[in-house]
């Protein structure tokens, strides 16, 4: 691979950049795979495009990889920030009253930094830093809010939304980070320019609401539903929202315009398949049909076929369609050795 050649010197001389300023070895480490070589580690973790870049904390692959310039400096200062603290100390408790509410934020209220259960918090932090707000406080700070023990808190957005405790062991990583990436990554994410081949990469289809970006009725009614209805289908289906506006192209994949905002589509990285009306969304299950219907393969079979025959009402013909569900609108996204970037289909709109 040209390119993994041309990246090969600028990794190992960042390497050295870093080695340098972080001399323990455990502090940084840079590695490389041959992915000829060794091509269970290849699947294992879903590269299928080379050079990739993956950044690991605590043996834990991060979701979002490296995109940056591919230069010995982009790639120092990337490390450089991975490495600064996550959690913001609070010295007055006034700091956490006048926290941004727009924002999830996760409060750490500790007896002292040098301890187990800040330890864990800490791990914590340093994965989830880019979707929750981090802080702690310490000592005779923190003591008005450790009346019985150490305590983690989590401060969802809104101004009057009520605080939620986490209940569970501060030295138990895997219960807390559970928790943790349960508060802070919604269950219905935007998708935009810049995180959608990121999204892609999670190898999940995408049921997704296409609104007006003023529209945050049709949003709040749309996140309840799947909140309702599908909760359990979370880790077989990405839940998502986007700008109509922003995201005319894979309207247009689906024979629509803004116009017709909102509207609801699954885009399976194969096909694109709509649900037929929005207003059926508070229907008791029309939306976790249509997820299931995807997974089973009903989706697919009805455009070509028609109806199954057991929804075909008596003397109603079977519908033949010759032409195939329109093609998905972020195949390009999705791993392949051909694919685009999503910021090209943004210039070519």
């Amino acid at each position: 691979c040209r390119f993994s050649q041309m990246l090969h010197p600028i990794f190992e001389e960042a390497s050295n950049v870093i080695k340098e300023e972080y001399p323990d070895k455990n502090q940084v480490v840079f590695a490389r795979v041959d992915c000829d070589q060794h091509s269970d580690i290849a699947q294992r973790y879903r590269i299928s495009k080379y050079p990739t870049l993956k950044l690991f904390r605590n043996g834990m692959m991060m979701k979002r990889e490296y995109r940056g310039q591919r230069s010995v400096t982009a790639i120092a200062d990337y490390i450089r920030q991975q490495k600064s603290n996550p959690i913001r100390e609070v010295q007055d408790l006034e700091e956490i009253s006048s926290l941004d509410r727009s924002r999830r934020s996760i409060v750490g209220y500790f007896e002292q930094k040098d301890s187990d259960n800040y330890r864990t918090f800490e791990r914590v932090a340093n994965i989830l830093h880019d979707d929750c707000v981090f802080l702690s406080a310490f000592g005779a700070v923190s003591k008005a809010e450790r009346f019985s023990g150490d305590n983690v808190i989590y401060k969802p957005p809104g101004e009057n939304a009520p605080d939620m405790v986490y209940l569970g062991s501060l030295t138990n990583f895997d219960l807390i980070y559970a928790w943790t990436q349960d508060k802070c990554v919604p269950l219905v994410r935007e998708i935009t320019f810049e995180n959608g081949e990121e999204l892609t990469e999670e190898g999940l289809p995408f049921l997704i609401l296409f609104h007006m970006k003023d529209d945050l009725e049709s949003l709040e009614k749309f996140q309840q539903e799947v909140a309702r209805q599908l909760i359990s289908e979370k880790g077989t289906i990405n839940f998502l929202h986007a700008d109509c506006d922003k995201f005319r192209h894979p309207l247009l994949h689906i024979q629509k315009t803004p116009a017709d905002c909102p509207v609801i589509a699954i885009d399976s990285f194969r096909h694109m398949y709509v649900f037929p009306d929005f207003s059926d969304l508070s229907i008791p299950g029309k939306l976790k049909q249509f997820v299931l219907d995807l997974h089973s393969g009903k989706l697919h079979r009805e455009f070509h076929h028609g109806p199954d025959p057991t929804d075909v009402a008596p003397g109603q013909p079977i519908q033949d369609l010759a032409s195939s569900p329109p093609e998905s609108s972020f195949q390009k996204l999705a791993p392949s050795e051909h694919r685009y970037t999503l910021l090209r289909e943004k210039d070519e709109l």
